[in-house]
C-alpha cells in the first residue's frame, strides 16, 4: 500500500512540475503587456488641455495647479471661487469649505465641464464647426429626434461592438461614451 502512496505522490509532483513548466514557457512566449502610467498621464494631460481650451473659450479667468483650502487643484477660478480637480480626496475636503468644488473624471471631455460648473456657461460646439449633438446621435446610429429610451438602447448595442474587452479600441469606446453623454442630454 505504501508503494501506491509513493507512486501517487511522485505522479502528482511530476504533473505539477509539467504544468508549472507550461505556464513559464507560455509567459515567456506570450508576455502580458504591463500597464503603465503613460495612459493615465496622457489622459490627464489631454483633459487638462481640453479644460484649458474650454475655460478660455467661455472667457473664464483661471489659475492652474493652485492650492485651495490647503488642497492642490488642477484649475481654480478666482472670480467665482470654484476649484476643479481630478483628485477625489481633494474634492471631498474642498466640499466642506466655502469654495465650490468640481470633480472631473479623466474620461470626461473638457467641453462637458460647463454642465458641472455652478454658473451659467454658453453652449459651445466642438470648435470644428460640427454640431456635436447631431454628431453624437449619428455615432449612435440615431436621428436627432430619438427618445431617451432609444439613446440608451442604441448605446448598449453600440458598446457591445466597440468595448475594448470585446475587441474594440479604447478610442472608439471613448467616442461612443462621449456621444452617449451628449445624446442623453438632448434626447426627447
Amino acid at each position: 500500500m505504501a508503494d501506491w502512496l509513493v507512486l501517487g505522490l511522485l505522479l502528482s509532483v511530476a504533473t505539477a512540475v509539467v504544468i508549472a513548466g507550461i505556464f513559464l514557457v507560455g509567459a515567456r512566449l506570450f508576455p502580458t503587456p504591463e500597464a503603465s502610467k503613460a495612459s493615465y498621464v496622457l489622459g490627464e494631460s489631454k483633459r487638462r488641455v481640453e479644460i484649458r481650451q474650454y475655460l478660455r473659450s467661455i472667457g473664464e479667468e483661471f489659475a492652474e495647479d493652485h492650492f485651495v483650502e490647503g488642497q492642490h487643484v488642477a484649475f481654480y477660478l478666482p472670480e467665482r471661487d470654484v476649484a476643479i480637480t481630478f483628485d477625489a480626496r481633494a474634492f471631498f475636503r474642498i466640499e466642506k469649505s466655502p469654495t465650490y468644488g468640481v470633480l472631473v473624471e479623466h474620461e470626461m471631455p473638457g467641453i462637458h465641464l460647463g454642465d458641472r460648473l455652478p454658473f451659467e456657461t454658453p453652449e459651445l460646439d466642438d470648435g470644428e464647426g460640427v454640431d456635436t449633438t447631431q454628431a453624437a446621435f449619428a455615432i449612435l446610429g440615431l436621428s436627432t429626434g430619438a427618445t431617451l429610451s432609444d439613446v440608451k438602447s442604441a448605446y448598449r448595442d453600440r458598446v457591445k461592438d466597440v468595448h475594448p474587452d470585446h475587441g474594440g479600441s479604447r478610442e472608439e469606446f471613448q467616442r461612443v461614451r462621449e456621444a452617449y453623454t451628449t445624446a442623453k442630454k438632448h434626447a426627447n
